[in-house]
């Protein structure tokens, strides 16, 4: 962060109507102060890295073909930002390796934000263990209910692979990689009635 207290935010998208939409909607971060950059071609990136670094850096995955995050990080050694993966379409796992997060372009306005801030870490909650979003919540709901990525995604509207990031986030905060897990985890915190568990 700068001096002023606002977030450099670098936005590496080809699709200018993609890359100007995340900026308004980081524009619109109600507690955060974002002073967003957007850059449209690979030598547009290495310039900004000559001159100034960013705090963030938000890219496709898919940027002027495959961005390789870890040949990134090798050209630029010395760097401390963040790289986060914009979702705009469904990529490959192996793909996703290197970021520091990830967010899709069904995400809200709220669960961007919390993406941000605790990559970042600004927000000092009490517990160590990571809050669920209410997204985040709904979708171990209907994982509990036995339903399957694609039935997920038609109820709640979002896109597969926006379920998969849901899913690989749960996992990642609750620390339980199984649906049996997250089934004790719903009974207990009261996100599911026992009657409504696929057994």
């Amino acid at each position: 962060m700068n001096k002023s207290g606002s977030i450099n935010v670098a936005v590496a998208e080809l699709s200018p109507i993609i890359r100007t939409g995340v900026i308004a909607v980081l524009k619109r971060m109600p507690k955060m102060q974002i002073a967003p950059v957007e850059i449209t071609s690979l030598n547009g990136l290495e310039s900004l890295m000559e001159g100034h670094q960013p705090d963030v850096l938000i890219v496709d995955p898919l940027f002027e073909r495959i961005f390789d995050v870890e040949q990134f990080r090798e050209q630029y050694p010395q760097m401390d930002m963040k790289i986060v993966s914009l979702q705009c379409t469904v990529a490959s796992t192996s793909m996703m390796k290197g970021y520091d997060a990830n967010i899709g372009l069904f995400d809200s306005l709220d669960d961007i934000q919390e993406t941000l801030e605790k990559m970042l870490s600004l927000n000092n909650g009490d517990s160590d263990q990571e809050t669920l979003t209410q997204r985040e919540k709904e979708v171990i709901c209907c994982i509990v209910r036995g339903m399957t990525n694609k039935e997920i995604a038609d109820k709640l509207f979002l896109s597969i692979h926006t379920v998969i990031t849901h899913r690989r986030n749960i996992a990642r905060k609750l620390q339980i990689h199984s649906a049996a897990g997250l089934t004790i985890y719903a009974i207990v915190n009261k996100l599911v009635d026992v009657s409504e568990v696929k057994l």
